[in-house]
């Protein structure tokens, strides 16, 4: 593929696998629009790309807010020109939307139940509705908007974030594992919908990465593995937790429209093999 002066549009550009994918595509000399809630990290991205003679800019914005959206997509267009390729990572969890249950338990009815358990009846559904939303309409929108602008160009190709969850779901994350199936499903559909546009549209599931959010859960403070890590280590039978950069090679792939010019619909999971052993 010819990658350079390409634009490509990074949402969740902040985050610890969505920064390194931008750096990558920067690295190979396309224009990177980075996308996220917070400019502050967008800043940290930014810095590592100019750092090594790459150009990119930063718009902070809300994924949910087609509006904001559109008007990124408007002003970079008239700038550096349609977006070729669109990585959907922005998404993400709540921890009042998690439960502390992995099962139920009959004290979780009881009015004097302890104050830190939180069943399934105890879920703050805002909150479990703003996951879904967040994880599903922010890739849809993202799709709808810069997927015009390739269409428009003749082709491209977009990637979006599944997880281990897209297969099984994990337990006391009800609302980000639905939201993952979802987006296996929503990758399917539109990887059939935008065919004849010549618009290529996959997605990864990784496994478990451990960046911010999945620390406090997944280790302990003094760096050590919290009972839950203990579980996911004995089930990944490469015994580690993923980094970034076993990421990127399958990214670059699926985005390649030479290398992967036949591959469409597809949801490929990087997990260490989590995936390929049951754990008995």
């Amino acid at each position: 593929m010819i990658w350079k002066d390409k634009v490509a549009v990074v949402t969740g550009a902040g985050g610890t696998l969505c920064s390194e994918i931008a750096v990558m595509l920067a690295g190979k000399g396309m224009k990177t629009v980075l996308i996220g809630r917070t400019a502050e990290k967008l800043e940290a991205t930014a810095k590592k790309i100019r750092a090594k003679g790459g150009a990119c800019r930063i718009e902070a914005g809300d994924v949910n807010d087609e509006e904001a959206i559109s008007a990124i997509a408007q002003k970079t267009a008239a700038e550096w020109g349609p977006c070729r390729v669109l990585v959907n990572g922005a998404g993400g969890n709540n921890i009042k939307a998690l439960t502390t249950l992995t099962a139920f338990d009959p004290a979780e009815l009881s009015p004097e139940k302890p104050e830190e358990m939180r069943g399934f009846f105890d879920l703050d559904m805002e909150l479990f509705k703003s996951v879904l939303e967040t994880n599903t309409v922010g890739t849809v929108i993202p799709c709808r908007v810069f997927g015009r602008q390739m269409a428009e160009a003749g082709g491209g190709a977009i990637l979006n974030f599944a997880s281990m969850n897209t297969y099984c779901p994990l337990s006391r994350v009800p609302a980000y594992a639905m939201s993952k199936a979802a987006i296996a499903n929503f990758t399917q559909y539109l990887a059939a919908y935008f065919a004849p546009a010549k618009i290529r549209v996959n997605a990864v599931a990784p496994g478990f990465f451990v960046n911010e959010r999945s620390r406090k859960y997944l280790c302990t403070p003094d760096g050590g593995l919290s009972p839950r890590g203990e579980k996911v280590m004995g089930h990944t039978p490469m015994g580690r937790f993923g980094e970034a950069q076993d990421l990127l090679g399958c990214v670059e792939w699926l985005l390649d429209d030479e290398k992967a010019a036949f591959v469409t619909g597809v949801t490929i999971p990087v997990d260490g093999g989590f995936l390929s052993t049951s754990g008995i």
